[in-house]
């Protein structure tokens, strides 16, 4: 079990859900024996500068509590300081606390942190810009990236199912062109996933990926057809053997890849990029707590 003297919590509480997973997470870190400063952040535009004034007062463990989105936007925070990262998975899908092998409830992510170990993982990085799990090209990002502002908070689930399905129906497959360096490689594909963890969107998808390998994986779902990739996704939901059929992984400790046309690119649910860009892997760049079986 690692010993801390000091830690601090930032949890991204923009919704009722959130205050009410930070109420949580309180209960459960007062039996912690060190203290913990608390913030509870309603504004998602306030959490660089919330995290950059706790890390001001040189904690020794920083808990990020979010999804996926939150903890790749603030991770970038604490490369470079002596500090370690506990992660309390708050999203939807929470990839990279699965990839940690972390327990998806409060009181289980923070018992891993109270009993657990520190371990020195990778994160990746496109353009400069650090990414703790995955980052994908093709319909998740173009529908991210043109869903009019407002639409699931007006309509509901059902206006944004419906957004998805519209854009669904006008997605087309596009050219990928991956260089390690070495040697070029160009096809026809319908997604790509650049990846520094095996799971995307909470499903496994990636068996080449790991936080601890050194490489980044760029894995592509070949194809002419959209049929190809809904076969994919729906392999892999359910673990088939069949979801390697139409894959392609490109390994190394730095790619460069570009697409025609050029692409969004969504880095842990959100659009940060468009191709060309460069994936690299930061190899041993952070700390992080995980259960002390992991």
């Amino acid at each position: 079990m690692t010993q801390f003297t000091s830690a601090a919590l930032i949890v991204n509480a923009k919704s009722r859900k959130g205050q009410a997973l930070f109420e949580r997470a309180c209960k459960a870190l007062s039996g912690l024996p060190y203290p913990v400063d608390a913030h509870a952040v309603e504004n998602p535009d306030d959490l660089v500068e919330t995290v950059r004034n706790a890390l001001a007062k040189k904690p020794q463990l920083v808990i990020l509590g979010g999804g996926d989105g939150t903890i790749s936007g603030l991770v970038d925070l604490l490369v470079g300081h002596d500090v370690v990262l506990g992660v309390l998975p708050l999203g939807t899908a929470n990839s990279f606390a699965r990839t940690l092998g972390l327990p998806m409830d409060v009181e289980g992510a923070i018992e891993a942190i109270r009993t657990g170990v520190r371990k020195r993982i990778d994160l990746g990085r496109i353009d400069g810009d650090y990414f703790a799990n995955c980052a994908a090209m093709g319909i998740s990002p173009q529908i991210a990236e043109t869903v009019p502002h407002g639409l699931k908070k007006v309509l509901g689930r059902i206006g944004y199912l419906g957004w998805a399905s519209w854009q669904f129906a006008r997605f087309k497959p596009f050219i990928l062109t991956v260089d390690d360096g070495n040697e070029t490689k160009t096809m026809r594909v319908v997604e790509v996933r650049i990846s520094n963890g095996p799971y995307h969107g909470g499903t496994w998808l990636v068996d080449e990926a790991s936080v601890n390998s050194g490489e980044i994986v760029v894995q592509a779902v070949t194809g002419r057809y959209k049929r190809t990739l809904v076969k994919n996704w729906a392999a892999s939901f359910f673990g088939h053997e069949s979801r390697h059929q139409d894959t392609v992984s490109f390994s190394g400790k730095s790619l460069r890849i570009d697409t025609k046309p050029s692409l969004p690119i969504s880095i842990d649910g959100e659009v940060l990029a468009h191709t060309p860009v460069m994936a690299e892997v930061a190899a041993g760049v952070i700390e992080v707590m995980v259960p002390a079986s992991g």
